[in-house]
């Protein structure tokens, strides 16, 4: 996800824990055009050094970087995620076969976020908006059609994904938000247990 190097891991998400902070994964296969979204929104998203997401206010949009090619991504790049993006290429049917795949990764993290479904490039082919696609229809998922290209659409998706974000966090009961909360102060607690080294050595009062 990022391209400094930094490990997902290593990232500061606790601002997400704040109630105007949301976070938007986008997944899908490689070349599908996720990244090309937020270009074409650079003068109102701009990248955060060492988290490959992409920030205006307390939006960020995570964009996974290349790491899509191992068809799996880190737990970390779903941790407190409040909606997703989930893209296919209209002109490559086997990114369109792929999203059954993403999708069961994406609810084994997270069981209950919004998720969008964007048929990316109709700037090749418009009659593909004419198209029913049972993937998102199955799912009771939105889809959208869109071109990163020329901006087909781009604008709304992103507002659309950031109302949803909002009124999931404002409205979560997602039980996986309760594990990791509880998981953090596991470890917050533990970390701050007196080793029996370390209390041989504090001074006495």
């Amino acid at each position: 996800m990022a391209e400094d190097k930094t490990k997902p891991s290593e990232l500061d998400q606790g601002k997400y824990d704040a109630d105007d902070n949301v976070k938007i994964i986008c997944l899908g296969d490689s070349a599908v055009g996720k990244s090309k979204y937020v270009g074409r929104l650079g003068n109102k998203y701009q990248p955060q050094r060492g988290s490959g997401s992409f920030k205006k206010s307390s939006r960020d949009f995570w964009d996974t970087a290349g790491q899509e090619r191992f068809q799996s991504m880190h737990a970390s790049y779903y941790h407190k995620a409040h909606a997703c993006i989930m893209v296919f290429d209209v002109q490559r049917k086997v990114t369109y076969r792929n999203l059954s795949t993403w999708y069961t990764e994406l609810r084994e993290f997270r069981p209950e976020i919004p998720c969008i479904v964007v048929a990316n490039k109709i700037d090749a082919d418009i009659n593909v908006t004419q198209k029913s696609f049972s993937f998102a229809k199955k799912f009771s998922l939105p889809l959208y059609f869109v071109s990163a290209a020329d901006g087909t659409n781009v604008v709304k998706l992103f507002n659309d994904a950031i109302r949803l974000a909002v009124s999931y966090k404002q409205n979560s009961q997602d039980f996986m938000d309760e594990i990791f909360q509880e998981l953090e102060v596991g470890q917050e607690q533990s970390s701050s247990i007196e080793t029996p080294s370390e209390a041989a050595a504090s001074p006495h009062s």
